[in-house]
């Protein structure tokens, strides 16, 4: 769950991580077959196909992968997928925002809603808690990325980049939703490639919950992430 130390640290049983990233190797799929069909199917021309094949290797998916997805783009009879956006509450009244590539939102509408029923939660109409996070990109670069903060620090105030966070895990470089794609070249230029880079929500309000109502927030993360259109679940939590 984006922007959650703690999920991390869940631990799960091998055949449930391998079903995950079956699953997550599905979602960047379809992002670079739907970033290589609405643009170009050169990355260097293609800054959003670029980026999905950047979170494609740093997850370990094959390049034969990589490239059966590009090359599905030019299938006339590929699906066009839809990027959409639902909301809703959680589990100790937590916001929930939940990005998805659909073919066919009158199938994903009412899956996404009966996660949210079925995990004691309770989905929104659009805007019922967009208003409670902030769009921005978010980039990671290992700790190695640059010699001090003070060298990173330069380097994105070179790049355009409006905040930098820095602790013992890490760099995260944030960016206004428009700059993304220029500061995540020029510093890919400049540091080489991070180790994440995405468009994201982040909390206006991070809230702390107890061990309980985290326990059945995972649970319902984890059914809609499981949700084959569903490519982002981002919540409140601290």
């Amino acid at each position: 769950m984006s922007g959650h130390s703690k999920w991390s640290t869940i631990k799960h049983k091998k055949a449930l991580v391998d079903a995950a990233r079956s699953g997550q190797f599905t979602k960047l799929a379809r992002e670079i077959t739907m970033a290589a069909k609405l643009g170009d199917k050169n990355p260097d021309n293609n800054p959003r196909l670029r980026l999905a094949i950047l979170n494609a290797r740093k997850s370990s998916m094959p390049n034969d992968n990589i490239k059966r997805a590009i090359d599905k783009a030019a299938d006339k009879n590929t699906e066009s997928y839809v990027a959409t956006r639902y909301e809703g509450y959680g589990p100790g009244n937590v916001p929930i925002m939940v990005e998805a590539l659909t073919d066919n939102p009158r199938r994903t509408v009412p899956e996404v809603r009966s996660a949210f029923a079925k995990n004691s939660g309770n989905m929104g109409e659009e805007g019922s808690v967009a208003f409670l996070f902030t769009r921005a990109g978010v980039i990671y670069y290992a700790p190695t990325a640059a010699k001090s903060e003070d060298e990173m620090t330069e380097a994105i105030m070179e790049a355009g980049a409006d905040d930098l966070e820095s602790s013992p895990e890490g760099y995260i470089v944030k960016t206004k939703p428009d700059d993304f794609m220029a500061v995540q070249k020029a510093l890919s230029d400049k540091l080489g490639e991070p180790e994440k880079a995405e468009l994201t929500w982040i909390p206006n309000t991070p809230m702390d919950l107890d061990d309980a109502t985290y326990e059945k927030l995972s649970r319902l993360v984890d059914t809609l992430d499981a949700l084959d259109d569903v490519q982002k679940v981002i919540t409140a939590a601290n």
